[in-house]
């Protein structure tokens, strides 16, 4: 007896365990990535220096960050061990539909390229290799979509953080392994995202919402093929949940570690930074939450205040005493040291890795950094001016009407996003060459849809009802209700805990649904509401469930008290209950699930692995390669010269054509025999190669590709046809 209670103790509970599995995924990231940057930055990014260093710092982050974990109260071993199997059934579900988009045409090819460029040479810029071609040549075009030619070298497009992460699989298991990293880290995002689900709704509604979060569209997408939105909602939602431990462990005891908490949280926010640049806007929230915890702390730290005064401590809408924000205000120093820490290795790395492709942002990025810059000086102002602007800010906070100014704003605004497509048309005019390409593009995928063509037109105003789409209607009513209930709480000083979750949510939803800021196409659009709004909206459609079958529970209650016999209806209550959270699981997760149906069991891209493979295979081991028509340039120039290990370029094509003038053709072969090594021409037809030879078809791809849908929600997948030719002239 004396052994199985010994044995008892020692084992974790169901709610330290989920705390653990669910905050870990974010630490070791991190770690990686701290560790990862300078070596990168120095040219060693390899796995003799990388693995051990990457492990070591992901250790030493988890063993601060998990020691002495709170656990999550109420947290059964059923409900913990449903969330894990979700996790699991998402990892098993996109590594067999996964994607094996090598070829670069959008985004996820190019992440492809750069992951295996980094795993194979573990350094940026990519060198030229002009000596392969017999030297620099007006004709040789090293740049293509995606690889900028900047300075003399070729630099990836997009921040370096998701290669740095997906060259790991590279390294485990070579291009396969590379392939089969994004869902394994789409399985992390199903353990964070119920993580913190559980730490504010309770663990009964995480493995509620676990499910309904991983069949969402948006997430299998980004799940199965090299994207940067899974990882950035790693670091966003691993944030919040060390956030909230952190304030678990100052409530339980100020002595606990609260502090190295908060700051492992901010930096974790603020490495989000070198996964998207876009993270700059997403964790603006914590930089102001930040703020006004240290105002705080220095407006008084023992002080109490009346209740409604910036959340002070007050009993909240379930009757149990909040701590407020004024216990909370210790953790304001090491959240802002460990956001800025975190941030600032993100902007370093976008600086020295990534400038063509600020330049090419510079027109949203610019705002974006006075916006921060305002922020921040705003937050120093407040901290400075904090004890003169407390007793204004009581008065203010005491006024009757706020609370429910706040719960209308949060409705109001769903209704606008709701109503937008009535009011406005958004659009927007050719001006640079990008524009141009864009409305190329679009006017294309208008005329696949059977629609009018017209280039302008960007369709955000119908970014609510991409929403509805992929985490379902009753899950939008539902997040809405839940946003209004608890901006009023806020607003009256309760549900402290929701405040800075609620700016993140609040904040990155709407700016995302204003601007997508992204091309209009399904399924690639959904992407943009991957890190914050498709998550933000489940967690708070749950919580809003549970606020539902709070208010039933003590209705039948009431009910119960005012009739006979009424001690005997308690595990009736308890039965209903559970009744209920499955009702709210088939209510939200139907939607979503049929949604996702159309295209879940179509993998897209397959066979491209092994065409790649093949058509490497056939280039002569002494190989400089020209691709001389623009499209095969586009789209396989770094291809051939990272996953082929051969020099590559492009041929500088006529004006108005989509091939090179046959002089610079000529030329250019010659130069490259003069060098000692092997010319090799290719292009997508045999015709556009014929002139210098008989050509070869290397490769000849038949395969799956993502429907292009503008005006409704993506239902299936469309036919690609690839072709390769080549010839040695």
């Amino acid at each position: 007896m004396g052994t199985g209670l010994l044995d008892r103790a020692r084992r974790p509970s169901a709610g330290r365990v989920l705390a653990a599995v669910s905050a870990a995924p974010a630490l070791v990231l991190a770690g990686w990535l701290l560790a990862g940057l300078p070596l990168l930055l120095l040219g060693w990014f390899r796995p003799l220096a990388a693995v051990p260093l990457g492990l070591a710092a992901a250790v030493l982050l988890c063993r601060y960050g998990l020691r002495r974990l709170p656990a999550i109260p109420g947290a059964t071993a059923r409900q913990t061990a449903g969330v894990i199997a979700t996790a699991m059934g998402s990892w098993v579900f996109n590594t067999a539909f996964h994607s094996e988009q090598l070829i670069v045409r959008r985004d996820p090819a190019t992440y492809a390229q750069y992951s295996a460029w980094l795993a194979d040479h573990g350094s940026l810029p990519i060198p030229y290799g002009e000596a392969a071609f017999g030297g620099p040549d007006p004709a040789l075009r090293f740049g293509s979509v995606g690889f900028y030619d900047h300075g003399g070298a070729v630099v990836p497009q997009f921040m370096p953080g998701p290669p740095m992460l997906h060259a790991v699989g590279h390294w485990l298991g070579g291009l396969p392994g590379l392939l089969l990293a994004p869902p394994v880290l789409g399985a992390l995002a199903v353990l964070v995202f119920a993580g913190v689900v559980a730490r504010l709704a309770g663990a009964r509604w995480a493995a509620v919402a676990a499910p309904v979060f991983a069949v969402s569209l948006p997430i299998l997408y980004t799940s199965r093929t090299s994207f940067s939105e899974i990882p950035s909602l790693i670091l966003l939602f691993g944030g919040m949940a060390l956030l909230l431990d952190a304030v678990s462990r100052l409530r339980a005891a100020p002595e606990t570690g609260a502090g190295i908490g908060a700051g492992l949280a901010g930096l974790v926010f603020g490495l989000a930074v070198l996964v998207r640049i876009d993270g700059l806007r997403d964790v603006l929230p914590v930089l102001a939450y930040a703020g006004l915890l240290i105002a705080l702390r220095r407006v008084g730290n023992g002080e109490k205040t009346a209740p409604g005064a910036h959340g002070a401590d007050s009993p909240d809408a379930s009757g149990r005493e909040g701590t407020g924000l004024r216990l909370n205000a210790r953790l304001g120093g090491p959240l802002l040291a460990g956001l800025v820490t975190g941030a600032g290795l993100g902007l370093a790395a976008a600086c020295l890795l990534a400038r063509p492709y600020l330049t090419y942002l510079s027109g949203s990025l610019r705002p974006l950094l006075a916006v921060c810059a305002a922020v921040l000086l705003l937050a120093l102002a407040t901290a400075a001016l904090a004890p003169r602007l407390a007793a204004p800010l009581r008065r203010i906070a005491r006024i009757r009407w706020l609370p429910g100014l706040a719960a209308g704003t949060v409705a109001g605004v769903t209704g606008l996003f709701a109503i937008r497509p009535w009011l406005q048309t958004v659009t927007r005019h050719a001006t640079t060459e990008e524009d141009r390409l864009t409305s190329e593009f679009i006017v294309k995928t208008q005329q696949a849809n059977g629609l009018p063509p017209d280039g302008s037109r960007l369709y955000y105003e119908d970014s609510l009802y991409w929403v509805v789409w992929y985490a379902g209607l009753p899950a939008v009513v539902l997040a809405t209700l839940a946003g209004a209930v608890l901006a009023r709480r806020l607003v009256r000083g309760t549900a402290p805990e929701w405040l800075l979750p609620l700016m993140v949510i609040g904040w990155t939803t709407v700016t995302t649904l204003y601007r997508p800021a992204i091309t209009p196409d399904h399924p690639f659009a959904a992407r943009r509401l991957v890190p914050v709004v498709i998550p933000g909206m489940i967690l708070l459609a749950v919580w809003g469930l549970r606020l539902l079958g709070e208010k039933t529970r003590r209705e039948e209650y009431g009910a119960a008290a005012r009739a006979p016999l009424a001690a005997r209806l308690g595990p009736l209550s308890a039965a209903s209950s559970a009744r209920f959270a499955a009702l709210g699981a088939v209510v939200l997760l139907v939607p979503p699930a049929a949604i996702s149906a159309g295209t879940a069991f179509t993998p897209v891209g397959r066979g491209e692995r092994a065409a790649v493979e093949a058509m490497c295979a056939a280039l002569p081991e002494n190989a400089s390669v020209l691709l001389v028509e623009r499209v095969t340039a586009d789209r396989f120039t770094q291809l051939v010269r990272g996953m082929c290990g051969v020099p590559a370029a492009g041929v500088e094509v006529v004006p108005g054509t989509s091939l090179p003038a046959s002089a610079d053709v000529t030329r250019l072969t010659g130069r490259i025999r003069a060098a000692g090594r092997t010319p090799v021409l290719l292009a997508a037809e045999p015709g556009q190669l014929s002139p210098y030879g008989a050509p070869v078809r290397v490769m000849a791809l038949r395969t799956r590709q993502d429907e292009r849908s503008l005006v409704k929600a993506p239902d299936g997948t469309w036919s690609l046809s690839v072709d390769v030719w080549m010839v040695i002239p």
